[in-house]
């Protein structure tokens, strides 16, 4: 088995105007072999740190790749730095040379002095074409390792590398698998679901386990590499079905979707329709649902009301009900989730009232949130939430609970 590191070059990709991309492109192109990526580095245009950290990454993977940095400046270090980890020199290649010249006179330009450092190869490396710039990549190999200098822009990187370096990484490679598995849950905190299935996916090396987590939402990914996709998706399954039998029910996708396009299938299947009725989450439920392409399959429309009026107004809720339990209340959000969906004619519908702070004007603890439900034929229904951090924080964690208890509702649960 092989493994990777990938070290992006140049001091802009330190900035807040430039994002890495190609690396996300290589790591997918990598894994199709097989190879698992350990380490990802972004290091600004200095030669004495790009050289160490090149020389660390040839003791640890197999395959190191190296992007950008191979422009005409001074600041291009790349070749530079490459050619002093390896102890080799930079050679003149003339060949490269009158190409690049060529590719100017086509343009009807004259070639600069100081692009000649691009013809520049490290001593015994191979060029590769790259016929979208002047800047030849390179291909060289030592002590069994490859180290593969690729050109910055995306534009030329993507076609170099899928026309020169994959066949020759092919070629070199067992052939191997890497499979994964995505598992979504809701409902945990990071520290007990971990503490839950750590039991299970900690006996094993492959698959290895991920874990992410974001407000209401955590992510469990498996990745399994083995010789075929059967050996690779057996292994998943050895770890994977044991891990979802002790998440349950808080498991709501097994396949990466998200839970606004698990709620949208989920409705589709039942030939229903939602409408929501929001007020401490402002909208967010809706955008949610709305941002799955096809939503107009299944949501029907909503009510922003943010005041006690609008609720009345629109809603139908009863101003006599607010003030008796307050807008932040369980009677509340069952009306307003009642009025949403008599007024649209929905069959779901899903309401959110509360107190996000930073201040709380119904007398509610800061956090509280009501998230009510109403379905045609049943009788409404409500939960109280007591969500923890700043305005943002609660916000969020308040549209993950009304999905996912309009999940929990249409299944049963």
């Amino acid at each position: 088995m092989a493994d990777a590191e990938i070290i992006a070059v140049g001091s802009e990709m330190l900035t807040s105007q430039r994002i890495d991309t190609n690396s996300l492109f290589l790591t997918d192109q990598l894994n199709a072999l097989g190879v698992e990526v350990r380490r990802k580095l972004i290091i600004g245009d200095d030669r004495a740190l790009l050289t160490g950290a090149i020389r660390h990454a040839l003791r640890h993977v197999e395959i190191v790749i190296l992007t950008g940095g191979l422009g005409p400046t001074e600041d291009d270090v790349t070749r530079d730095a490459a050619a002093a980890a390896l102890d080799r020199q930079l050679m003149f290649n003339a060949q490269i040379c009158a190409e690049i010249e060529e590719r100017f006179r086509q343009r009807r330009r004259v070639m600069a002095e100081i692009n000649k450092r691009q013809a520049y190869v490290v001593d015994g490396a191979e060029a590769l074409p790259n016929p979208n710039g002047t800047a030849p990549g390179q291909w060289m190999e030592a002590d069994g390792r490859v180290m593969i200098l690729l050109p910055g822009p995306p534009g030329e990187l993507k076609p170099l590398f899928e026309k020169e370096c994959m066949p020759r990484l092919a070629r070199r490679l067992p052939g191997l698998v890497i499979r994964t598995r995505f598992y979504r849950v809701t409902g945990f905190t990071e520290s007990d679901l971990d503490a839950l299935i750590a039991p299970v996916y900690s006996r094993y090396t492959n698959p290895v386990t991920t874990i992410l987590a974001s407000p209401g939402d955590i992510q469990v990914h498996l990745r399994a590499r083995a010789a075929t996709a059967e050996e690779a998706d057996a292994l998943l399954a050895e770890v994977g079905e044991p891990v979802a039998a002790l998440l349950g029910d808080r498991l709501y996708s097994r396949d990466g979707h998200s839970l606004e396009e698990v709620v949208g299938n989920l409705l589709r299947e039942r030939g229903a329709t939602v409408a929501v009725a929001e007020s401490c989450t402002g909208g967010m439920v809706g955008e949610r649902l709305t941002a799955v392409p096809g939503s107009s399959d299944y949501f029907v429309g909503g009510v922003l009301a943010y005041s006690d009026g609008v609720k009345a107004s629109l809603l139908g809720v009863d101003a006599e009900l607010i003030a008796r339990h307050t807008a932040v209340s369980e009677e509340v959000a069952m009306a307003m989730a009642e009025g949403a969906r008599s007024r649209t004619g929905a069959r779901f519908a899903i309401s959110t009232t509360g107190e996000a702070g930073p201040e709380s004007a119904s007398g509610a603890p800061v956090g509280t949130v009501f998230v009510g439900f109403s379905a045609e034929g049943g009788a409404p229904d409500a939960r109280r939430y007591q969500m923890p951090g700043g305005r943002d924080r609660v916000r969020g964690f308040a549209t993950q609970a009304a999905l996912e208890y309009l999940r929990r509702k249409m299944l049963g649960a």
